[in-house]
C-alpha cells in the first residue's frame, strides 16, 4: 500500500480525520515493526476550537501543530500518559487529529511486551494505550510521517466499513461538536466517556468533621 502523501494532511483536521480510518500506522523501532490499523480518531481545529491545544496560539508545547502538515504531535497528559496526533492544515495554520484507538495487525508480540497483561483487543484501545503499545514518547514529537522514517502512514486498502461520528471524549469545551469518528462495530474502539468536572471541597466543609 502506498504511503499517505503530505497533501493528504494539508487539509482541515475534520476532513482528514474520517479518511484516516482503516489506514495503517507503521512503527519501526529496535523492538521490531509494529503496524496499527486505525479505528478511532478525533479532530481538533486550532484557533477555531476551544478544545484544541492550539486555541490560544502558539507555545513551545504546541509549536509542531503550527508547522508543516504530516508531522507527529506528542503531548503528555494527566501527568502519566502520552498521546499522539497527526498535524493537519497548511503550515502556519493549526489543526490536528488525535489517534484514539486501533488494532495491532503486525508486531503483536512487541506490543504485548510494551503493555504486559493487556488483552489483544485492548492493546491499543484508547489513546494512551495506543501510544504505549507502539512505543512512542515525547522524543518522537515532530517526526515526519511522510519521509519514510520510523513512523509512516499507509493508505487504507479498503473502506468497506461504516463510519460513525459523535462528541469527542472527555473534553470540557465544545463538548457537543461531533468530531470523533470511528469504525462502527469495531471491537478496538474505546468506550465513550463524557467530561466530568472535578468537584473540589471548600475549606469549611473539609475541616468541619
Amino acid at each position: 500500500m502506498p504511503v499517505v502523501p503530505r497533501s493528504f494532511f494539508a487539509r482541515s483536521a475534520e476532513d482528514v480525520a474520517p479518511d484516516l480510518l482503516g489506514c495503517l500506522l507503521v512503527r519501526e523501532s529496535a523492538e521490531g515493526r509494529r503496524i496499527l490499523r486505525i479505528t478511532e480518531v478525533e479532530a481538533y481545529s486550532g484557533p477555531l476550537d476551544p478544545a484544541s491545544h492550539g486555541y490560544r496560539g502558539k507555545t513551545p508545547r504546541n509549536a509542531v501543530m503550527f508547522g508543516p502538515p504530516g508531522h507527529l504531535y506528542v503531548y503528555f497528559t494527566y501527568g502519566m500518559h502520552f498521546c499522539i496526533n497527526f498535524v493537519c492544515s497548511p503550515e502556519g495554520e493549526c489543526s490536528a487529529v488525535l489517534i484514539r484507538a486501533g488494532e495491532i495487525v503486525e508486531g503483536i508480540e512487541a506490543a504485548r511486551g510494551a503493555r504486559p497483561g493487556s488483552s489483544d483487543r485492548d492493546l491499543a484501545r484508547g489513546p494512551a494505550r495506543l501510544t504505549k503499545a507502539l512505543g512512542l514518547y515525547r522524543e518522537d514529537n515532530g517526526l515526519d510521517l511522510c519521509d519514510g522514517g520510523p513512523l509512516t502512514v499507509l493508505q487504507r486498502a479498503s473502506a468497506d466499513f461504516t463510519i460513525a461520528t459523535g462528541p469527542r471524549v472527555g473534553v470540557s469545551s465544545a463538548a457537543e461538536v461531533p468530531w470523533r469518528y470511528w469504525i462502527e462495530g469495531d471491537p478496538t474502539v474505546s468506550a465513550y466517556k463524557a467530561h466530568k468536572p472535578k468537584v473540589r471541597k471548600n475549606a469549611s466543609s473539609a475541616t468541619a468533621s
